[in-house]
C-alpha cells in the first residue's frame, strides 16, 4: 500500500485535520515528520490524526507521533488520534501512550 498524509489546515480555529494511509515505518517516517514541520512551535495548535487506514506502524512512526505529541504540548496544543484499528490501538496500550495520548475511539476516522 501506499503511504500518503494529507494535512488540511483550518487555520481560523487553529486546527489540523490529518489523513494517514498506508505503513508507517523507517522509510516513511520521515515524510511524515516532514509533513509536520511547518507546524512546529505553533501556539495552541490543536492536531486530529485519522489512523483508519494505516495499516501498520512501527516504532519509528511511533516515534514522531510522540515527538509531535511533546511539541504541541510545549506550545499549548493538543493531539488526537482517531480511527485506531484493534492492532493499533493495542500498540498504544502496550507502550503507554494510550494513557498520556488522547486517543477518540468513538470516531471512526472520517476527519
Amino acid at each position: 500500500m501506499d503511504f500518503a498524509v494529507d494535512v488540511k489546515e483550518k487555520e481560523s480555529q487553529n486546527t489540523l485535520n490529518v489523513t494517514i494511509s498506508g505503513e508507517i515505518d523507517a522509510f516513511t517516517a520521515p515524510k511524515l515528520r516532514e509533513a509536520f514541520e511547518p507546524y512546529e512551535g505553533k501556539a495552541g495548535l490543536e492536531v486530529l490524526i485519522d489512523l483508519t487506514n494505516v495499516s501498520y506502524m512501527d516504532s519509528t512512526g511511533l516515534g514522531v507521533l510522540v515527538g509531535l505529541f511533546k511539541s504541541l504540548r510545549a506550545n499549548g496544543g493538543m493531539l488526537t488520534l482517531t480511527g485506531l484499528s484493534d492492532r493499533l490501538k493495542r500498540l498504544f496500550d502496550i507502550t503507554g501512550l494510550s494513557d498520556i495520548m488522547k486517543i477518540n475511539t468513538e470516531i471512526e476516522g472520517g476527519v
